[in-house]
């Protein structure tokens, strides 16, 4: 039985709203834990936390690998908020590299300014996938009359593979409820992650857009608050020429009490990058303990 370091931590906390949770398991080294082991809590804990994080140090750089209860996942946002606030909100350094299997990104330390920290999203990627109104619509379970004819749908790697679906009104994403089955078949046939419907129609007119993200390639229908999708997001904007500046999202199904993203754009390295921050809490610290097979 190995006795491991493990925290719940709740990510795009505040204002009311209860977050995301993710699992945090703090390695010694790399080989502590297995694929199969790491894969093994994911599902262990699915309908506690929707991703968990493993972190570990390397020469100065932490790592994290990502997973869920079905998969690995390339890169959670929620769950690299989770653990870069809960590692920086007590240092002093105002940012850290850390390793994906992107590469290395970057975290900056706003703690005590904004009560959050940002994290550089990865280089995107756009995608050629093409995607009609009527198949988005049939696993939305929308009317296709329901999809914004102004903006394309389209596909972008932001961190994960991206379906980016606009949506003509705030009633309609607030309602939606997709055939999970068919949504999650439709991410396999055509090669994407996770969707992404948004709309400029808010609850709350200090909020840019409210979104929704369903990834049921990973097991669950919904993810609360989102860093990947959202920074894929951020590069849709930006690509379509409708970025309107540094901006926070409303997140989920909730009218009162949405989940809140800040994104942000900033030049790194000579390329253009989408920054996604929030906070988090920490919600239970203590030890997994994980059985042999």
């Amino acid at each position: 039985m190995k006795t491991l370091k493990f925290k719940k931590i709740d990510a795009f906390t505040g204002s009311g709203s209860s977050g995301n949770p993710a699992g945090y398991i703090h390695m010694d080294s790399p080989g502590e834990l297995t694929d199969a082991e790491m894969q093994r809590i994911g599902w262990e804990l699915k309908g506690f936390v929707s991703e968990v994080g493993f972190v570990w140090q390397d020469d100065g750089v932490y790592n994290l690998r990502y997973f869920s209860s079905d998969s690995e996942v390339a890169f959670c946002g929620h769950a690299t908020i989770a653990i870069l606030y809960d590692l920086l909100k007590s240092s002093p350094e105002p940012q850290v590299t850390f390793r994906v299997k992107a590469g290395d990104l970057t975290a900056y330390n706003r703690i005590k300014e904004e009560d959050a920290v940002y994290i550089t999203a990865p280089a995107p990627k756009y995608l050629d996938h093409k995607i009609t109104v009527a198949e988005a619509a049939d696993v939305l379970g929308i009317n296709p009359a329901d999809i914004d004819p102004a903006m394309p749908i389209r596909v972008i790697d932001g961190g994960l593979r991206t379906l980016l679906v606009p949506i003509k009104t705030l009633e309609t994403v607030l309602s939606m409820y997709p055939n999970e089955a068919k949504l999650r078949q439709l991410s396999l046939d055509r090669e994407f992650d996770i969707t992404h419907v948004f709309t400029p129609k808010t609850s709350f007119e200090d909020n840019a857009f409210r979104v929704r993200v369903f990834p049921p390639r990973f097991g669950y229908l919904e993810d609360p608050a989102t860093g990947s999708g959202n920074s894929a997001f951020g590069y849709y904007l930006i690509s379509e020429n409708r970025w309107p500046g540094d901006m926070t999202l409303e997140q989920g199904p909730s009218r009162e009490n949405p989940n809140i993203v800040k994104i942000k754009r900033k030049v790194v390295n000579g390329e253009e990058r989408i920054l996604f921050g929030g906070s988090a809490t920490t919600r239970i610290t203590g030890e997994y303990q994980l059985h042999s097979f």
